[in-house]
C-alpha cells in the first residue's frame, strides 16, 4: 500500500469527520433516549461506524487517481491518463538537438516524442523540421551549430521551447555519444527552471499538460533509482519558486500514465500545496 495505515494526513482527515458526526450524534441523542440495555450495542454500533469510515479514508487515499492543487494562485492538477487527450497545450520532450528520427536508435518508437511523431503531428516529418529550423527562438536559446554528431547539427539551450499547433516542443534531455539520453541532477533543474520561464512566455492563457519529465528512458547520472513521486515532487517545487503562473481559467497538468500511477503517494504529494 502506497498510504501507511497510520499515516498522519488520512489520521487528521479522520479526527474532522468524526468531530462532525460526534456534534451530530451529541445533538441527536439530546431528543432520543436510548434504553439501558441498548446503550451498550449503540456504542458498539458507533465504534465500528468509525472504524469502517477510517479503513474507507485510508482505502480512497491509497487509490487516488486524481489531486488538485492551488499553488500560489496557480491551479495544479495532477491526473492519470493520456497526455495527448488532453485540451490546451501539450509538452513533448525532445532532445537538446530537437531530433526528429524515429528509428530506435535516436529516438525510440515507444518514447513520448515517438509516438507524437508518428501518430499526433499533423506535419510530415520534412515539415516539422522545416518548422523548427525555422522558428523564431529566443536570443540565446540556440547555443551551437554545426556539430558532428548522428541527427541533427543545431543545439539549443535545455528548456527551450518550439510551439507546434498544440503542441509545445521542448528540448529536455542531452546525447551522449552513443545517442542515449543523460542528465545530472543540476541539467534537471535547470531544464526545470528553464522550461517554466518558456512557459510563462507562450501559453497564451492556454491551459499546458505535462508529463513526469525524466520518468521515460532518460537516465539522470547518479540518480538511477530516482522515483517517479521524487520527480513530481522536484517538478512541483521548480514550478512553485520560478515566475510561472496561470490566469484563471488556464491550468497546469501533470498527466501519469496509468501504470505508473500505483508508485505515486497523491497524499503525500498533497502537502506540496502548502509548501515543501
Amino acid at each position: 500500500m502506497k498510504v501507511k495505515f497510520t499515516d498522519r494526513v488520512v489520521w487528521q482527515e479522520f479526527l474532522k469527520k468524526v468531530s462532525m458526526i460526534s456534534a451530530v450524534f451529541s445533538i441527536t441523542f439530546i431528543f432520543i433516549d436510548v434504553s439501558k440495555d441498548y446503550k451498550a450495542i449503540a456504542g458498539l454500533g458507533v465504534l465500528l461506524c468509525f472504524l469502517f469510515l477510517y479503513l474507507y479514508l485510508w482505502w480512497r487515499y491509497n487509490n487516488l487517481k486524481n489531486l488538485n492543487l492551488i499553488i500560489d494562485g496557480s491551479k495544479v492538477s495532477v491526473l492519470t491518463g493520456d497526455l495527448f487527450e488532453q485540451s490546451g497545450l501539450k509538452a513533448i520532450a525532445f532532445n537538446e538537438y530537437f531530433d526528429t528520427q524515429v528509428d530506435d536508435k535516436i529516438i525510440s518508437r515507444g518514447s513520448l516524442n515517438g509516438i507524437y511523431i508518428n501518430e499526433h503531428s499533423s506535419l510530415s516529418v520534412t515539415q516539422l523540421d522545416q518548422v523548427i529550423n525555422n522558428y523564431s527562438f529566443e536570443s540565446g536559446e540556440l547555443v551551437q551549430c554545426g556539430v558532428e554528431r548522428s541527427g541533427k547539427s543545431r543545439k539549443y539551450k535545455l528548456g527551450t521551447i518550439c510551439v507546434v499547433d498544440d503542441y509545445l516542443l521542448v528540448a529536455f534531455s542531452k546525447f551522449d555519444r552513443q545517442n542515449k539520453a543523460v542528465l545530472t541532477m543540476p541539467e534537471y533543474l535547470e531544464f526545470l527552471i528553464n522550461f517554466w520561464d518558456s512557459v510563462n512566455r507562450v501559453y497564451s492563457q492556454k491551459s499546458v499538460s505535462v508529463p513526469i519529465f525524466g520518468s521515460g528512458i532518460t537516465r539522470i547520472k547518479e540518480h538511477k533509482n530516482i522515483s517517479d513521486e521524487e520527480l513530481l515532487k522536484i517538478m512541483l517545487w521548480t514550478f512553485r519558486i520560478s515566475e510561472m503562473r496561470f490566469k484563471h481559467p488556464a491550468k497546469l497538468s501533470i498527466v501519469i500514465h496509468d501504470d505508473k500511477i500505483d508508485s505515486i503517494n497523491l497524499l503525500d504529494i498533497k502537502s506540496i500545496e502548502n509548501g515543501i
